[in-house]
């Protein structure tokens, strides 16, 4: 049984159709106090569910909706609940960087647990190791191939380069190189740690000039970090340069900076909801549903997710 939170019910509509269910019927609202109220309208009891609520803003609301819809499941005695969440919610807090600093990435991971879920699905997780986050199975879904069959279809590789924003996405970009056959750029910078969301570049290692730049990154939120090394590889004569991310979290300035940058191109997959709003001229939005809608069928079957990925998730 496919469910959906209110967050983002036209992902949910989407993987449903391609999995041939409907989604169940829930009745969900706010009270007054903003307290969240959930009642499934048919029978669950000994269900194989599966909670799909992309965290988008207000995350903290869609959180608490996904948490209560899998403590209604659990008391209403479904046999399985698994959590999909394409976007996992506060996954870069996954490591202390100062003393007295919270590691909320496990405390989501515990959550779903106490909630009782059982397994728990996502895509491109900020750090892989918040699968060991959860007691459980996780389903680490990657969004590589759908964003690099679009590109490989669309562009000509020979001339191009993939370049890593900053050193953390350096095995992010290394995976991109070896999917399309291209050379590899990573760019250093520094962050300040006293100040959110500033970010200063220093340099670019690799070759970039006369080249079609692709930065790759899981996620552009307020764009600082993707637009600042896009004006880098540009200084130093890159011929275009496209972006390349699985969520599109579009926070803030994002778009202004995007569309002041120039890119050739941006490229995301809808793991959130994207307003019409925040859609800047030359975004690409590719569809994760197909690949939800598989690897829910391949749980459900007892089969391979790691097939999905030719044996390498």
């Amino acid at each position: 049984m496919l469910f959906s939170g209110r967050a983002y019910p036209e992902l949910a509509a989407e993987v449903a159709e391609l999995m041939g269910v409907e989604i169940v019927p829930t009745r969900a609202l706010n009270y007054a106090n903003s307290e969240i109220y959930v009642r499934f309208e048919e029978s669950v009891r000994g269900s194989d569910a599966y909670v799909l609520q992309s965290h988008a803003a207000p995350v903290n609301e869609w959180v608490m909706e996904q948490l209560i819809m899998v403590d209604a499941l659990k008391r209403a005695s479904a046999k399985r609940i698994t959590v999909v969440a394409p976007f996992y919610p506060y996954a870069r807090q996954d490591k202390k960087h100062r003393g007295r600093e919270p590691i909320s990435a496990r405390l989501m991971a515990d959550l779903f647990k106490t909630a009782g879920a059982n397994r728990l699905m996502s895509v491109d997780l900020h750090a892989a190791q918040i699968q060991g986050f959860f007691d459980g199975p996780v389903d680490h879904l990657w969004a590589l191939p759908v964003l690099s069959r679009y590109i490989s279809d669309r562009y000509d590789t020979s001339e191009m380069t993939v370049v890593s924003p900053d050193a953390g996405r350096v095995r992010l970009a290394d995976m991109w190189t070896d999917q399309l056959g291209c050379s590899l750029a990573i760019i250093h910078k520094r962050r300040d740690p006293n100040v959110a969301n500033t970010v200063a570049v220093h340099e670019v290692v690799g070759d970039v000039r006369g080249k079609v730049c692709l930065l790759v990154d899981d996620m552009i939120d307020t764009a600082g970090t993707i637009c600042q090394a896009a004006e880098a590889l540009k200084a130093r004569g890159a011929k275009a340069v496209i972006a390349a991310a699985t969520h599109a979290v579009l926070s803030g300035p994002a778009v202004e900076r995007l569309t002041a940058t120039g890119f050739e191109e941006v490229i995301v997959t809808n793991t959130l909801p994207i307003p019409a709003e925040r859609r800047i001229p030359g975004l690409t939005v590719l569809s994760i549903a197909p690949l939800l809608a598989r690897a829910i069928r391949e749980v459900f079957e007892d089969g391979s997710v790691t097939s999905l990925f030719d044996g390498q998730s």
